[in-house]
């Protein structure tokens, strides 16, 4: 018996040693290798310029963060025509000058941006197996109440110098001969979304319009609505690409009720381009990342070639 005795050990041992090794990496490792995912979506229509457009989620700025306030700062070196910010910017009240100080040069560029939960609410510690239930948001999570971050104040950094701030609103931005339209939605994860009214005015004719839909968090219900006012793109962050992922398996969960096949990246919901970006960040009380590492995404969009409806 003592063969096998020796040889459980020895499993014992290499387990261990391979879950100490994991944790190095997605702790201390991958959570630092910020990327840039770049995609191109023929979806403009016909004679339209084609424009970058920068697509942000997920910092979760703390102060002291060097590595990814370098990568924030990298960012205006790609010159993106639009910004999209989806949410969860913050993880401290202290980060709010901090981050606008590091997007200072794409804050002057043409954006637009929603809030999510971590821009209203200290971080707080959580269970992660929660993340299995069906519904894993903590008892009292959406219940009406007022932010204890400095919620405002960032709102203010975020639109001083012309970006659209879409809380369950609408907005129009002037880009390269194109009108692009925007329609947003407060935090889904917080049950805050209303979708605004129809927009009263008519798209321009003879001039090439794009309908942006921007959430924080991609619920089915705030996709289809999307879909149905008309968008030609959805943008949403969030799931942090389901921030564990097993090769062949993928995202554990989304923290949302999104299908895990598309916890990150582009994909389609209802024959509408949805990218959900994996985002830059975590929270400080479970900062690490595994096979899904932080990025930003650089969205080339075209026009659609004549003998196709667009591709991704």
């Amino acid at each position: 018996m003592r063969p096998l005795r020796t040889a459980a050990t020895g499993l014992a041992v290499a387990g261990a040693v391979a879950a100490a090794g994991a944790h190095v990496w997605a702790r201390h490792v991958e959570i630092h290798l910020y990327t840039l995912r770049e995609q191109v979506l023929e979806i403009l229509p016909p004679g339209a310029r084609t424009i970058r457009v920068l697509h942000i989620s997920d910092i979760h700025l703390m102060p002291d963060q060097d590595r990814k306030l370098d990568f924030l700062r990298y960012l205006e070196t790609l010159r993106p025509h639009l910004v999209i910010d989806t949410g969860d910017n913050i993880a401290s009240a202290a980060s709010v000058p901090v981050l606008a100080e590091a997007i200072a040069p794409l804050l002057r560029r043409p954006g637009a941006f929603v809030m999510g939960s971590n821009d209203m609410f200290e971080p707080a510690p959580k269970n992660p197996l929660r993340y299995f239930l069906p519904d894993p948001r903590p008892a009292g999570l959406t219940a009406a109440r007022d932010p204890d971050l400095p919620t405002a104040e960032l709102a203010a950094r975020l639109s001083a110098h012309g970006w659209k701030d879409l809380t369950n609103a609408r907005a129009v931005i002037e880009l390269a001969g194109m009108q692009v339209r925007l329609v947003g939605v407060d935090d889904p994860h917080l049950d805050r979304d209303e979708m605004p009214a129809p927009d009263p005015e008519p798209a321009p004719e003879g001039r090439p319009v794009l309908h942006l839909g921007v959430a924080h968090a991609p619920y089915r219900r705030v996709l289809d609505g999307f879909v149905a006012d008309g968008a030609d793109l959805i943008l949403a962050g969030h799931t942090h690409g389901g921030q564990l992922r097993l090769p062949g398996i993928g995202a554990l969960v989304t923290n949302c009720d999104l299908p895990r096949s598309q916890a990150r990246g582009l994909s389609h919901w209802n024959g509408v381009p949805l990218n959900v970006s994996a985002g830059i960040g975590a929270s400080p009380y479970s900062n690490y990342r595994m096979f899904t590492p932080p990025e930003a995404t650089l969205l080339t969009l075209r026009a659609a070639r004549p003998d196709r409806g667009g591709e991704d």
